[in-house]
């Protein structure tokens, strides 16, 4: 496995990576997905069964709201539409890596990107809650020599987000990429469960819940 990003096809002289391929086919995934969902129950009865795609969907929004709700309270109708969308994609990118894909979460342009949104939706609710003068007061609190490390606390919450992401799931296609190499037929099936279904879940779970944790606690 290689661990370089690839470019796919150039459009122009612009060079398009395996890693922009790849996060359009999930997009692709998403939006198909939302579309067939939005007809599905746009055009049902209260009565009629929806069958077993209505039933997944209904269980994927309730799932996230739920989440969502849990964390955020009040602010939850506000982000939630953000917060169900990075979730679902960042799970199904970590999660890509099943199915042959090099999951674009292992580009560290993607998870800088998704950070990068994240951290101006919490500056911008600090700035919408507090007021311009009470955002900028905060940096020197509880006492006006700290500013300097409010202010690298704060810049350090992107970078701290897209790392961890990075570099777990980059970190995961190493060792499964080594163990193929040293037994080629007999990887253990609990290591793939771990590197790619657990760990997948689980990062995706912790880039979204640090973001509405930072997003509550800004307003």
């Amino acid at each position: 496995m290689e661990f370089d990003i690839k470019t796919a096809f150039y459009l122009g002289n612009i060079p398009i990576t395996e890693t922009v391929v790849n996060t359009w086919f999930i997009m692709g995934v998403m939006i198909a997905f939302a579309v067939a969902a939005a007809r599905k129950f746009t055009n049902a009865a209260p009565d009629d069964d929806l069958g077993t795609f209505g039933l997944i969907t209904e269980m994927v929004v309730d799932g996230l709201n739920k989440m969502i709700s849990s964390t955020m309270g009040d602010k939850a109708a506000a982000f939630g539409p953000y917060i169900g969308t990075l979730f679902s994609f960042l799970l199904l990118a970590n999660l890509s890596g099943l199915i042959g894909l090099r999951p674009p979460t292992a580009d560290l342009n993607t998870t800088l990107a998704f950070a990068s949104i994240s951290f101006v939706l919490i500056q911008g609710t600090a700035i919408r809650s507090k007021g311009i003068l009470g955002y900028f007061k905060g940096f020197f609190e509880p006492l006006w020599f700290l500013f300097p490390l409010n202010v690298v606390g704060e810049l350090a919450t992107p970078i701290s987000l897209s790392f961890r992401l990075f570099g777990n799931i980059l970190g995961g296609m190493i060792i499964m990429s080594l163990l193929y190499q040293v037994v080629p037929v007999l990887i253990p099936a609990p290591l793939h469960i771990y590197f790619d279904i657990f760990s997948g879940v689980l990062q995706a779970f912790i880039f979204t819940m640090l973001t509405m944790v930072f997003i509550s606690s800004a307003g």
